[in-house]
């Protein structure tokens, strides 16, 4: 396919959903533009279970902390195990392995038809922006403008130096609207800066911010202001760092909520949080950065504790994470404990702006939009303890995990089944029951096959 063949698809594509979003609203009884929240995701990066104040963690997050006391807290939040695979997930309400994405990947990611959560967003008469990491397909073909957003700014890469802003090659990431920059300043205080700038702004339509920190994912690098909060306090040193970048974010975190009570539309945003994996337990690399951090070795970084795992793995260390929702006046402040997935924003947040992709009468856009997700709104409005029975599933270059009801399998690449767990009865992965079920685990797997049966 030529570049302008290319164009033309993607312009097509634009066009039919644009239309068909239109056509929607007025029909959704209930829906307005006034009506239609202002929708603020916040997603950190390599966070942890027990990196946040309200699990327990010596890392203090007085503004996380107090937005959880306002807000619907998911007890069983699951992402994927690494950052491209659930940032897809989350842009499709697809298990990004149907894109053949099963790890931080580069390239073009998206097909032609996809319709991701932007451009969804914004054809109901949203406002659609990005402040921060990317990683979904790489510059200058697959960027943040040609997916849906309205404003970019943040950068491409999967991770960079906070201060430089450079990959770990040394190649330039840093952005405005799909166009590199050059900044001054600590990538936290650059992402926080330009979401509160988007919030601040005059708006005649309802907004949706993608707010995507480069913290705590390696390398770190923090102000005195922040490190010295953990002098004497925590010992390893890296720990220290990683500690700091998290209530760097944090006080970010604060800043954005409160550029939308200053502006007074608390009570017509939601705002949501999430990590995008498990924490990592350590990093050094004495070549990257050009050699930046060869004397700072990052050994212990994230805590995932009580849960078994890291970044990269399927078990719950790697795949369940801190998440919150909140919406003064119409989110009633507990807990969730029934099982959801990132997949599940996109039809949630859909729903919401009325979108429907049954209605879109392009047989070819239709076939692009099998969700994976469903609706959860019914069930964090009702802090609902279980929910019905879901078939969850992951992929990872080396694994395969498939949860229904409260039973996870874990398989290996070769099919062999290395883990049967009741994620419920033993949240912490203790007991391996595949010795003991045999016959559940010839079920799971089975049903393993099914669901994978899409994949790339």
């Amino acid at each position: 396919m030529t570049d302008k063949q290319h164009m033309n698809r993607r312009g097509f594509l634009k066009a039919a959903v644009v239309g068909a979003g239109a056509a929607l609203v007025p029909g959704l009884a209930g829906t307005s533009q006034r009506s239609k929240p202002n929708i603020i995701f916040i997603i950190a990066d390599d966070l942890g279970w027990a990196d946040i104040g309200y699990h327990g963690s010596e890392i203090q997050t007085p503004n996380l902390d107090k937005l959880a006391k306002q807000s619907v807290r998911f007890g069983r939040h699951y992402v994927m195990p690494t950052c491209t695979p659930t940032r897809v997930g989350l842009m499709t309400g697809r298990y990004p392995s149907r894109y053949g994405v099963v790890s931080p990947a580069y390239g073009k990611i998206f097909d032609d038809d996809t319709v991701t959560l932007p451009l969804a967003l914004r054809s109901c008469g949203y406002e659609t922006s990005i402040s921060g990491k990317w990683h979904m397909g790489s510059p200058p073909e697959c960027t943040p403008l040609k997916y849906g957003f309205d404003t970019s700014y943040g950068y491409f890469h999967g991770q960079i130096d906070p201060y430089t802003h450079h990959y770990k090659t040394g190649v330039k990431s840093w952005h405005r609207n799909d166009q590199y920059l050059t900044e001054q300043g600590h990538a936290t205080d650059l992402i926080t800066d330009e979401a509160v700038r988007v919030v601040e702004s005059e708006h005649d339509k309802p907004f949706f911010i993608y707010v995507a920190y480069s913290v705590p994912h390696f390398p770190l690098d923090e102000p005195q202001k922040w490190t010295s909060i953990y002098k004497g306090k925590i010992k390893d040193q890296s720990r220290l760092w990683y500690a700091a970048s998290v209530t760097h974010m944090d006080s970010g975190i604060g800043r954005i909520v409160d550029a939308v009570d200053r502006r007074g539309i608390r009570e017509n945003t939601l705002i949501v949080f999430v990590s995008d994996n498990g924490g990592q337990k350590s990093w050094h690399d004495e070549k990257q950065y050009k050699g930046r951090y060869a004397e700072k070795p990052h050994t212990v970084l994230g805590n995932n504790l009580p849960l078994r795992g890291w970044k990269g793995d399927v078990y719950e260390g790697g795949i369940r994470v801190p998440a919150l929702a909140n919406w003064k006046g119409v989110l009633e402040p507990g807990s969730m404990l029934a099982p959801m997935h990132i997949v599940d924003w996109m039809p949630t947040f859909c729903k919401m702006a009325g979108y429907s992709p049954d209605a879109n009468p392009f047989d070819r856009l239709r076939a692009s939009l099998k969700w994976d997700g469903k609706d959860i709104w019914p069930l964090i409005r009702s802090h609902a303890a279980h929910g019905e029975p879901r078939t969850l599933y992951w992929r990872t270059p080396g694994a395969q995990a498939i949860r229904q009801g409260d039973w996870k399998l874990i398989v290996d690449k070769q099919q062999k089944a290395i883990g049967l767990y009741d994620v419920v009865a033993d949240p912490y992965e203790e007991n391996n029951m595949v010795q003991r079920h045999s016959d559940r685990v010839n079920k799971l797997k089975r049903l393993l096959a099914k669901v994978s049966a899409d994949d790339r």
